[in-house]
């Protein structure tokens, strides 16, 4: 018999936003998802991981470990070292396997009860699951499942999952996972957590990322290499498209991985932004360095829009590795012109306009002795709405710069995501509603200039895209959705799933 212990606190006042002012003009990161079977540290071990994820999500994080007796589930909003920093968490969380979640909402509302890993007691035990992604078809399998009598308890698509293996007749665990699988549709990369096992898959076209990985004897499974950098475990090789690993203990003890494909091999089409902007520099994803292949789109884009330049200057964080790799290909000094500040926090968001107006300048500094009087060449990984990079600007130009010219190391984007990535409508891409020349005007910069798509394929390694057989999901740049969008066509418009709206109190 399974039993779960519930932790939920809730830290931010209702309503309060979530430093949306700060990413304007960045999409917003997807998910990270962590899993350990086989170590008596599990859940440190899984906290530290998600601390190598926060970049993935900053709303929410959880962690659900099982000490061979009872399932723990601890779940908040807010960040990873604000719940799970305490040397108590072992105390909390005891057990040899957990698995772990840090969120942006994407399909959902930012409520606790959307937090991840979601848990149930299920006829065959206890199951938790983590996911990070976004299903095309959760609207409809919600509707379908309510119909013949699901009850939710969150707004998220991910609970699909589990209500569908909930539903299932089969007489095992995987079997019912895999059945699951089956009726879903979209991007995800799953961990998944039961009495004697851990699960991971990922989509059959391999859109989101997942990594196994081996510490001491445990198994990993990880969004990226970068946690297990974290942990100092050993990379063993990427999840396939398409495949789910059952990580179990044999009656020796020894931790085993089986590899199932209950899927026909299609081929793989990883979602080209996560080397753009989602991806921390130092993690390796699909056998690719990112911060070899930043600096490789800051090259090639030095190539195609290269201008009479005095100084490179990167919009930090993100832009610095292809500021540099543009700085190397054009000859021209690069420089921090930008100095971001770390440490601002929810403390300084405030209710009037005037004051909000300011926030740009409380992240970001002009390094005035750098940019006064010089031609200089910004460049960002990226521009959506076109709103902070329009703020930056003007805090470079009253730093006194000459002429500023804003280069983008990836393509415009001129078209929504639905895989997991929150991207704005269509009339809030800058791209989609502008010329380039009313983007230069409207940025208020002496010239603008993006990155092409084929450069985008050459810094990955390819020699152009292949427009009958795409090497990668680019929807974003080229309007190309890779799997069926039935919750967008079917009747159903705009962004985000049209699922019920919940609001949520203090306290749960």
């Amino acid at each position: 018999m399974t039993a779960e212990r519930h932790s939920l606190h809730f830290q931010s006042a209702p309503g309060d936003p979530v430093d949306k002012w700060e990413h304007d003009d960045k999409p917003r990161e997807e998910c990270g998802v962590f899993g350990v079977f086989g170590s008596e540290d599990a859940s440190v071990l899984t906290a530290l991981g998600l601390h190598g994820l926060q970049h993935r999500g900053q709303e929410g994080c959880g962690i659900v470990s099982y000490d061979g007796a009872q399932f723990y589930h601890e779940r908040y909003l807010g960040l990873v070292g604000e719940h799970f920093a305490g040397g108590d968490v072992p105390k909390r969380m005891p057990g040899t396997s957990a698995i772990g979640h840090t969120r942006y909402a994407t399909a959902g509302g930012t409520i606790l009860r959307n937090v991840q890993p979601l848990f149930a007691d299920l006829a065959l035990g206890g199951f938790a699951v983590a996911h990070n992604g976004n299903l095309t078809n959760a609207v409809d399998l919600r509707d379908r499942l309510v119909q013949n009598g699901s009850i939710f308890q969150s707004t998220s698509d991910t609970e699909c999952i589990l209500q569908l293996i909930a539903k299932s007749k089969k007489p095992r665990v995987v079997e019912r996972f895999v059945e699951a699988l089956h009726d879903i549709e979209g991007a995800y990369a799953l961990v998944a957590l039961t009495e004697n096992m851990m699960i991971g898959a990922r989509d059959p076209i391999g859109i989101r990322p997942l990594v196994l990985g081996e510490s001491a004897g445990a198994m990993i499974l990880a969004s990226e290499t970068c946690a297990l950098d974290m942990i100092g475990a050993r990379f063993v090789r990427s999840i396939e498209p398409g495949e789910i690993v059952v990580i179990t203990r044999a009656k020796d003890g020894k931790v085993t991985v089986d590899s199932h494909f209950p899927f026909p091999r299609r081929k793989a089409r990883p979602c080209i932004f996560e080397f753009v902007y989602f991806c921390r520099p130092d993690s390796v994803v699909e056998g690719r360095s990112v911060y070899e292949i930043r600096k490789r789109m800051g090259r090639r884009l030095a190539q195609e829009t290269g201008v009479e330049a005095d100084v490179i200057v990167p919009v930090p964080d993100s832009g610095v590795p292809a500021a540099m790799g543009f700085a190397a290909e054009s000859g021209v000094p690069y420089e921090l012109g930008i100095i971001r500040n770390h440490y601002v926090g929810r403390t300084f968001i405030q209710p009037k306009q005037e004051i909000r107006a300011l926030g740009v300048r409380l992240k970001h500094s002009a390094n005035r002795d750098v940019i006064r009087g010089k031609r200089v060449v910004l460049v960002d990984d990226s521009i959506v709405r076109g709103t902070t990079s329009r703020k930056i600007v003007q805090m470079v130009r009253e730093a006194g710069a000459k002429e500023i010219h804003l280069r983008s190391a990836s393509p415009p984007i001129k078209h929504p995501d639905f895989y997991g990535i929150d991207m704005p409508a269509v009339s809030e891409l800058m791209a989609a509603q502008m010329t380039l020349e009313e983007m230069r005007k409207s940025l208020e910069v002496d010239s603008l200039g993006f990155l092409s798509v084929d450069g985008l394929y050459s810094a990955m390694g390819e020699t152009k895209r292949d427009a009958l057989n795409p090497q990668f999901t680019d929807h974003a740049f080229t309007g190309d959705y890779p799997t069926p969008l039935l919750d967008y066509n079917n009747g159903r418009t705009g962004r985000e799933s049209q699922l019920p709206l919940i609001t949520e109190n203090a306290a749960e």
